[in-house]
């Protein structure tokens, strides 16, 4: 082995022994604050491996560049400076991005999405969501852009890549109208708190839940499991029912078309006996009103309240079925019945219609040809005097 080598050896191996020592050292102070601060103990265990990875990059830089042993090869030294170089940018980025995502899962810890009121939870992560997405695209980006200009003649040729930038952006604009237009359309949802994760929805006449929010979509799972994905820019475009935005109480109703001799007062009195028997309802509403009576039915809506949406449904459902119950036992009388009148009438006979009394029908010379014939004379003659 050459001279060169045998000095470099010794000095790459000083310059992990120091960065061993420094992780150590940093290990020690971080685990001390964290007796006393969660934030340091979550943060010292998440980007542990990124940090030592970053020690060993940068103690191996700095002994390539104080004792290199191919100094007499420019071309190779060169590779091995822009190797290290690249290696400091990628591990780097790779430590910035743990500590950010680290921060952002604790802010989330605060909330609770398992809470009744979850309003505020909901906000959180659907803002904290998006902010994660662009941070992580814009150290990406900013990465790869100090990567790309450690190369030798990216960085000269950027001053002409900036130049022609005002036209760039003009074509990408054009080119990519549609996904500029939804990721600011994702942004617009994440800070206008028109939609969180968790919110109830009706879209496209589907009933869900918003189960994910992203820079360009939205992904909506429906009552049966489903999957609806929108782009991002539906919920700025089109209209849409959000049933949970400002607080995820619910008010409900249930209507019956039932017969004229229903009895509401009894129908109110089975309400109030059967609502306290679930906790499905919240205690805040139950109301029984007759809303219409036409046209043969007479309409009654039962309104109820429920903590959210799913409890809603089922509670809904509940009201239903237990009223339909207490219909057929308790109050036949007020189950839909059709009733159907029939009425017989019998039209007058003209006289031209009415029935022959005998074979020649007609006047008296009538009934004297019809005795002839049958041999049985009348009583009297025409002169009115009796025959013999």
């Amino acid at each position: 082995m050459s001279d060169p080598w045998k000095d470099f050896l010794p000095t790459i191996g000083i310059a992990l022994l120091n960065a061993l020592v420094l992780a150590v050292i940093v290990a020690l102070v971080t685990r001390r604050i964290g007796r006393r601060s969660p934030v340091a103990r979550y943060l010292s265990r998440a980007a542990a491996i990124p940090f030592r990875m970053l020690l060993v990059v940068v103690a191996c830089a700095i002994a390539v560049s104080r004792n290199a042993p191919w100094s007499e090869r420019e071309d190779l030294g060169r590779w091995v400076e822009l190797g290290m170089r690249v290696a400091i940018i990628i591990t780097a980025a790779w430590l910035v991005g743990v500590i950010v995502l680290s921060l952002e899962d604790m802010a989330l810890r605060r909330y609770r999405l398992d809470a009744v009121d979850n309003l505020a939870a909901r906000r959180a992560k659907t803002q904290t969501a998006v902010i994660r997405r662009v941070t992580l695209v814009a150290i990406v980006f900013l990465a790869a852009a100090a990567v790309l200009l450690s190369f030798p003649g990216v960085s000269a040729a950027g001053a002409s890549v900036l130049a022609s930038a005002g036209i760039i952006s003009v074509i990408a604009a054009v080119a990519a109208q549609s996904t500029l237009s939804n990721v600011i359309a994702g942004l617009q949802i994440a800070f206008s708190g028109s939609i969180r994760y968790g919110d109830a929805v009706i879209v496209e006449d589907e009933w869900g839940w918003i189960d994910e929010i992203t820079l360009s979509y939205v992904v909506v799972r429906l009552w049966d499991d489903r999957n609806m994905v929108l782009p991002a820019t539906y919920f700025t475009t089109t209209p849409f029912q959000n049933w949970t935005r400002k607080h995820s109480e619910l008010l409900g109703s249930v209507e019956f078309d039932v017969d004229w001799r229903v009895s509401p007062d009894g129908m109110r009195a089975e309400l109030d006996r059967i609502l306290p028997t679930t906790d499905l309802w919240d205690g805040r509403t139950k109301v029984l009103q007759v809303t219409d009576a036409v046209n043969g039915w007479v309409r009654i809506r039962i309104l109820v309240t429920a903590k959210d949406a799913p409890t809603l449904f089922d509670l809904r459902c509940f009201v239903r079925e237990r009223m339909v119950d207490w219909l057929q036992s308790a109050d036949e009388g007020g189950l839909p019945r059709f009733r159907v009148e029939s009425v017989s009438r019998r039209a007058p006979r003209r006289a031209s219609e009415e029935e022959a009394t005998g074979l020649f029908s007609g006047d008296q010379q009538g009934d004297d040809r019809a005795a002839r014939i049958t041999g049985q004379l009348p009583a009297v003659d025409e002169d009115g005097l009796p025959r013999e």
